[in-house]
């Protein structure tokens, strides 16, 4: 009613600045046309619309859903405070409208919705830091993870073009298989990542092995073919020992991966390679990619005591591993997608 605004602007206006509605409708039209309000007084009965269906469309609006309502009433019975503070009204005021009251429930609200919006912002910003220095986190790790792998790498005849051409090698398979029925495991939430984070660290063992065997430009013989070998656990090893934090003892799932790539990767899908001989899907799987990865790259790479392979040489190699060497799927995986391997491999070629 026209003397219910009367009263509520002459309460509000010394403090406060008021816009008055004479509709539902019209309410809406106001909360929705320009900056919200802070709180918004609201009859429950107005022409076109009662109160009710103006506070489910607040409620229904983003920009209008956190707006504290109070509803000003003539209705006195539980069932109708029920109904507007199971939709959302956060008090009542009822008629006759007291001044004293208004303003004191105003203050309050208001009050309360500033705590909130304050407490609101905190949080975003706390969120916001620990997002920063998540990412912060993971790029310390993953500059200390490349800088770890290319150490490895420049002790061997292989250059760091290897490790950048085999992490994409394993990152194109394990895409490619993600809706494999056998590979449900790369569908975790970030495995594929992890994997893709993990993957140049597969030779860090190399650190490990003396000169003399790792730089030799013949053949090696059994003994530093013994030797040589070792470095699966070299690596393993060397992983194992960070893998708890010393502080807060939390495991790291990226150097978990490591740790199986760097062990397991020379293992055969028969039963024949190293260094436990291992066999099928006893192998983790991120070693089983990166033994396709590995072993690709190793063929089409020059060294000092071989030339470089042509990439379809290379290929058939691959395939002739299929069952024996290299889980099946895996390389009918590397087959479809060869040309992608080719195209990486002369993007990150070795000058």
């Amino acid at each position: 009613m026209p003397e219910n605004l009367t009263v509520l602007g002459e309460a509000l206006h010394a403090s406060y600045r008021v816009r008055v509605a004479n509709s539902g409708r019209r309410a809406i039209e106001i909360v929705h046309a320009a900056a919200p309000p802070d709180l918004i007084l609201l009859d429950v009965l107005m022409p076109d619309m009662d109160g009710y269906a103006v506070l489910e469309q607040l409620r229904a609006a983003p920009a209008s859903r956190d707006i504290p309502v109070i509803f000003v009433t003539a209705a006195d019975s539980d069932a109708d405070e029920e109904r507007g503070l199971a939709l959302g009204a956060v008090d009542f005021i009822h008629k006759p409208i007291r001044p004293s009251i208004v303003q004191a429930r105003v203050k309050t609200h208001l009050e309360l919705k500033a705590a909130r919006d304050a407490l609101h912002d905190r949080n975003l910003n706390l969120e916001l830091e620990v997002q920063r220095r998540i990412r912060e986190s993971q790029l310390i790790q993953d500059v200390s993870m490349r800088a770890l792998a290319s150490l490895a790498e420049t002790r061997d005849n292989e250059t760091g073009n290897h490790i950048r051409r085999t992490q994409h090698y394993v990152e194109l398979l394990a895409r490619h298989l993600v809706g494999h029925r056998r590979f449900a495991a790369l569908r975790a939430d970030g495995i594929i990542e992890l994997i893709i984070k993990a993957a140049p660290l597969h030779d860090i063992g190399k650190v490990g092995i003396p000169d003399h065997i790792l730089l030799k430009p013949g053949p090696l013989t059994p003994e530093e073919w013994r030797i040589m070998r070792t470095h699966t656990k070299l690596g393993a090893d060397a992983l194992e020992a960070a893998l708890i934090d010393e502080d807060d003892h939390t495991p790291l799932a990226f150097l978990h991966i490591a740790m199986d790539i760097a062990y397991s990767h020379h293992e055969k899908w028969d039963g024949s390679g190293y260094p436990d001989r291992l066999k099928g899907e006893a192998i983790p799987l991120p070693a089983r990619l990166m033994a396709v990865a590995d072993v690709f790259d190793a063929l089409i790479s020059r060294r000092v005591y071989k030339p470089a392979m042509p990439f379809d040489q290379a290929a058939t190699i691959i395939r002739a591993g299929r069952g024996t060497h290299f889980d099946p799927d895996i390389v009918d995986a590397f087959v479809e997608r060869f040309d992608d391997c080719v195209a990486i491999a002369q993007r990150y070629a070795d000058d």
